[in-house]
């Protein structure tokens, strides 16, 4: 039975990820023989801007040529500089112990998130809600209405909070995390995630909201007898880019224009 192609193709550990934090991502693939003592003998690996570019077997980002090699996992990229909100393709195929070429995997893609402080536009907003060190407070809700002039091709939510927070976009969650962004150290830094959200906007007028809560930041944590360890409210910070089929670029920010109230 003669090989296919690798499958099972992952980027930093996940099928097509968006938002990675790295300009040297890592691949992994799993080979499709069957044959008795099947093994790999070298790979060859092409990234591309686009998939036109891919599927002619031009990797303008990175050809590595065939590399003598049985790695298949952590395989780190090596190509042109990647930089924020970078859209790669990629593909790769084995060769096996008497050195013959499997079919090419089926593609692959990843995207860069915001890699340097100057790509983000928002700033950390919050209401004037807080507690005590001994009572929490109602969570807020924060909220900013908005209008999308045209067809949109991708939308994508870069969004963090000092606590915890959960969005919605007209209505609908957005992602299915819970006490995100989860656990940091927020002397030392504050993690943040990324969202495809191109099929909860419509063209017209639209609506964001969050609501936050203490979390680790303003609540208790550890064996600390009262709250507000590293501040005194939790705090949102949310850029909503998107992406016009005509070109042109809206971006939704966390800022002043922001509404707020106490949630029930």
């Amino acid at each position: 039975m003669p090989a296919g192609g690798p499958r099972a193709l992952r980027c930093e550990y996940q099928v097509d990820p968006i938002g990675l934090g790295t300009r040297q991502p890592r691949f992994f693939w799993k080979l499709d023989d069957e044959r008795p003592g099947a093994r790999q003998t070298a790979y060859h690996l092409l990234v591309a801007s686009d998939p036109e570019r891919l599927a002619r077997d031009e990797g303008d980002l990175w050809d590595s040529g065939k590399q003598a090699s049985e790695e298949n996992a952590q395989v780190a990229y090596g190509g042109a500089s990647l930089g924020s909100r970078q859209l790669a393709f990629w593909k790769v195929q084995s060769f096996d112990a008497a050195g013959e070429p499997s079919p090419w995997s089926d593609p692959g893609c990843f995207e860069i998130g915001l890699l340097e402080p100057s790509d983000w536009t928002a700033r950390w907003i919050a209401s004037p809600i807080s507690g005590a060190p001994l009572r929490s407070p109602p969570v807020p809700a924060l909220r900013r209405a908005f209008e999308v002039a045209g067809p949109v091709a991708r939308a994508r939510l870069y969004v963090t909070a000092l606590g915890l927070y959960q969005c919605w976009i007209n209505g609908r969650r957005v992602g299915d995390q819970e006490l995100a962004p989860g656990w940091t150290d927020y002397r030392r830094r504050v993690r943040y995630q990324v969202y495809d959200v191109t099929e909860l906007l419509r063209e017209g007028d639209n609506a964001i909201g969050a609501l936050l809560g203490d979390g680790w930041y303003c609540g208790w944590v550890g064996l600390e007898k009262t709250r507000e360890v590293y501040g005194r409210r939790p705090a949102l910070l949310a850029q909503l880019e998107i992406a016009h089929r005509d070109g042109s670029q809206t971006t939704v920010a966390s800022d002043a224009e922001w509404l707020w109230h106490a949630s029930p």
